[in-house]
C-alpha cells in the first residue's frame, strides 16, 4: 500500500523580505494622481475631475449668463429697466406739455413724499442725444426733484428714476403723457383741448378730429365732444386767460357758445387783456366772474377793465366748499370746482319741485 504524502503548511515568510508588490499608483488622496517630475524633483499630485461634469457645469453656467444678458437687453429695448439720470440731463420742454399749470399745494406735498420716502414712480423719458433725454411723463417729479436740489443742495435730489422709452414717432409719445397724466391726475377740459390744437399746429396729426381720436382713444365719445367744445376757449382766449385750467366742465361749455358770436369774442377779448394790462393776474375765481358779467351784459360795447372798474366786479358769495355763487344783473352763475354733474341734477331736481 502506498504511503501518502503528507502535506504541511507553509511557513510564513518575514514580512520585511517579502517581494515588493509595485502597482500602478501609490497611495495618494482620493481622486489625485501621483506623477514624479523629472531632475531628481520630489513627486506631485494634480487635481483630476470628471471631464464630462465640468463641461455640463461649464454649459449651465454658461446658458444661465446668457439668459440673463438677454433679459437685460430686452428689458432695456422695451423701456422696462429703471435708469438713475440727472436731472439736468432732462428737457422738461421737449414735448409740448398738456398740463397748463401745477398747483402749487400740490407740488409741496409731492416734494415732502419724495423728502421723505424717496421717488417712488420712475418718470418716462425718450433719448435725444448722448447723455440727453426728453420728457414724456412725470413733469411733477422733475419738478419736484429739481425744487428739492435747489432749496436743500442735497446731492441725491439731483438724480431721478427713469424709463427709457423708445417711441417709434411722435403719436406714441403723445399718447403716453397723455395717458399718463389721465390715469395720475386728470386733466381739465381745457388743457385736454390746448394738447389737441397743439399738436395739430406743431404738425403732429393732420387735423383735430385725428388728434382727438389719437390721443384720446380710450375716452367715451361725449368725453371727446366736449373736449372739442373747449377748442374756440383754447383758440380765441388762450392768450388773455390767466387761470384757464380752472375753467369748470359747464362753465367752460356756456363760454364755448358765447364764443361763437365774434362780438362776444371781441369783447371778451378786450376785457380781459385790459384787466391784466391793468394790473396783477387776478384769481380764478375773479376772472371767471369777469367773464360771467360781460357774457351777462349785452356785448355791444367794451366794458373797460381799469383797476377802479376791477373793483366793481361782483365778488360772489361762497355757499359751500368750492362753490361760489355770483350775481350779475339777470345773470346768475355757479363758480368752482364744486360745479359738477351731481349739483346739476340736484338743482333740475329741486327746481322742478318748486
Amino acid at each position: 500500500m502506498a504511503k501518502r504524502k503528507r502535506l504541511t503548511p507553509p511557513v510564513a515568510q518575514d514580512v520585511a523580505h517579502a517581494p515588493e508588490m509595485k502597482g500602478m499608483f501609490t497611495a495618494a488622496p482620493a481622486g489625485q494622481v501621483p506623477v514624479s517630475h523629472r531632475n531628481g524633483l520630489a513627486p506631485s499630485t494634480i487635481s483630476r475631475t470628471a471631464p464630462i461634469a465640468d463641461m455640463a457645469g461649464a454649459a449651465a453656467a454658461q446658458a444661465a449668463l446668457e439668459e440673463v444678458s438677454a433679459e437685460l437687453s430686452a428689458a432695456r429695448a422695451e423701456g422696462r429697466l429703471i435708469h438713475k439720470l440727472r436731472t439736468i440731463d432732462v428737457d422738461p420742454a421737449h414735448l409740448m406739455r398738456d398740463r397748463v399749470e401745477i398747483d402749487a399745494e400740490d407740488l409741496r406735498t409731492l416734494m415732502t413724499s419724495i423728502r421723505t420716502r424717496g421717488q417712488q414712480t420712475p418718470i418716462e423719458v425718450l433719448e435725444t442725444g448722448p447723455d440727453r433725454y426728453g420728457l414724456i411723463s412725470g413733469w411733477r417729479r422733475l419738478a419736484a426733484l429739481a425744487r428739492l436740489h435747489e432749496e436743500t443742495e442735497d446731492p441725491q435730489f439731483a438724480y431721478v428714476q427713469a424709463l427709457i422709452r423708445r417711441p417709434l414717432n411722435a403719436h406714441e409719445a403723445y399718447v403716453a403723457m397723455v395717458e399718463e397724466n389721465e390715469v395720475r391726475i386728470g386733466l381739465s377740459y381745457y388743457e385736454r383741448a390746448q394738447i389737441v390744437a397743439r399738436t395739430v399746429e406743431a404738425g403732429v396729426y393732420p387735423n383735430t378730429k385725428k388728434a382727438l381720436q389719437t390721443l384720446f382713444a380710450s375716452a367715451s365719445r361725449a368725453k371727446r365732444s366736449k373736449i372739442k367744445s373747449f377748442l374756440p376757449i383754447v383758440e380765441k382766449l388762450s392768450s388773455v386767460l390767466s387761470h384757464p385750467a380752472a375753467i369748470g366742465e359747464r362753465f367752460g361749455l356756456d363760454l364755448a357758445k358765447h364764443l361763437e358770436d365774434a362780438e362776444a369774442v371781441a369783447s371778451l377779448r378786450a376785457t380781459l387783456q385790459a384787466g391784466l394790462d391793468a394790473g396783477p393776474a387776478p384769481t380764478a375765481e375773479a376772472e371767471q366772474a369777469l367773464i360771467a358779467q360781460v357774457l351777462g351784459d349785452a356785448p355791444e360795447t367794451t366794458v373797460p377793465a381799469t383797476r377802479s372798474a376791477r373793483s366793481d366786479i361782483p365778488k360772489g358769495e361762497d355757499i359751500a366748499p368750492g362753490l361760489r355763487m355770483v350775481r350779475s344783473r339777470s345773470r346768475l352763475s355757479l363758480i368752482g370746482p364744486g360745479v359738477t354733474d351731481a349739483l346739476e341734477d340736484r338743482l333740475r331736481m329741486l327746481l322742478s319741485e318748486s
